[in-house]
């Protein structure tokens, strides 16, 4: 068992309750909740399905952590809503390359799966084949920006990022953090909109 899910499991249960943490865009929809791990069977089930193999990290966070849930942006799909897309071999000049979805075998090129809803067609997706095997890729399904590959070794590396810069209360446009230092400003302004709006004549 990697000793990074321990220790993944008790840094995400403090975030809630950490005050000066940052925002995590998307927090709203899964609460910081974890769904439960998937059974080993379900994951081999859709490998099979999909004639693919997961990278282990990520499998092995599926089936001890959370099938689905708390991420960064709106949270980890459950597995059999991750679909398989390939990366485009050119974008149009002066665009970055998008992403193509993987309809089915025979594929052509590497192979990433999307895991994580980030919302309109930015996708989170990890590398399934290739030299970006088990890495953490972000990018739009339109070419409008990225593709850009995280530093963070595998999947848990790239979660566990995400959990330290919230506790720490840092920002972080990657993980798409906001600092309480940055949010200060405009939380003052909407307390100082809700003292006017209070004292206002009815």
């Amino acid at each position: 068992m990697d000793v990074r899910i321990a220790r993944i499991r008790r840094k995400l249960a403090k975030v809630p309750y950490a005050a000066p943490r940052s925002y995590s865009f998307g927090e709203e929809k899964h609460g910081f909740r974890l769904e439960p791990p998937l059974p080993d069977a379900k994951v081999a089930e859709f490998e099979a399905e999909h004639r693919i193999e997961l990278p282990e990290p990520y499998r092995t966070f599926l089936t001890a952590l959370g099938g689905g849930g708390a991420s960064p942006f709106y949270g980890l799909l459950p597995l059999p809503s991750c679909r398989l897309f390939t990366m485009d071999p050119q974008g149009e000049p002066g665009r970055p390359r998008g992403f193509t979805f993987a309809a089915g075998p025979p594929h052509r090129g590497d192979l990433f799966l999307h895991i994580i809803e980030a919302g309109c067609s930015d996708l989170v997706l990890i590398g399934i084949t290739g030299p970006l095997a088990g890495r953490v890729v972000t990018g739009n399904a339109d070419g409008f920006w990225g593709p850009d590959v995280s530093s963070a070794t595998d999947f848990p590396a790239w979660y566990e990022r995400w959990l330290d810069h919230m506790l720490d209360g840092r920002d972080n446009r990657a993980l798409n953090l906001t600092s309480p230092a940055l949010r200060a400003p405009t939380d003052r302004i909407l307390r100082q909109h809700r003292n006017r709006k209070d004292l206002s004549p009815r």
